[in-house]
């Protein structure tokens, strides 16, 4: 079941160099601190690379609203002989997952107490 976010959310903005291109990702937040939205920008506004980067980005926002993990997502990414994100989104997420570990860590202690 998908949990929409709240009206008034607090969001960030990062700019990242991915191969030759540069992106603009902003990230929306739930109230705990996990991110449950994506949009995701290149700088050829309107182009094939532009179009396939926002709609993939959207997906991933709804994958994240129905309980997806940005970690699993992530391992989903199509990656070079060395491991690395072929793509921008996979780039992306490669840059969140540390950030959702200490999240959920965060999360997982004040279950605890």
């Amino acid at each position: 079941m998908r949990e929409p976010l709240p009206q008034r959310r607090l969001s960030e903005t990062i700019h990242f160099k991915h191969d030759k291109f540069v992106y603009t990702a902003t990230l929306g937040f739930y109230d705990d601190g996990r991110i449950g939205e994506i949009f995701l920008s290149s700088t050829k506004s309107g182009s094939f690379l532009d179009i396939a980067t926002r709609d993939s980005a959207i997906a991933l926002s709804f994958a994240l609203q129905h309980g997806a993990r940005i970690s699993t997502m992530r391992e989903a990414m199509t990656r070079d002989g060395q491991g690395r994100a072929e793509g921008a989104l996979g780039a992306l997420l490669d840059r969140l997952a540390p950030i959702e570990a200490e999240i959920m860590a965060q999360l997982a202690e004040g279950r605890d107490e």
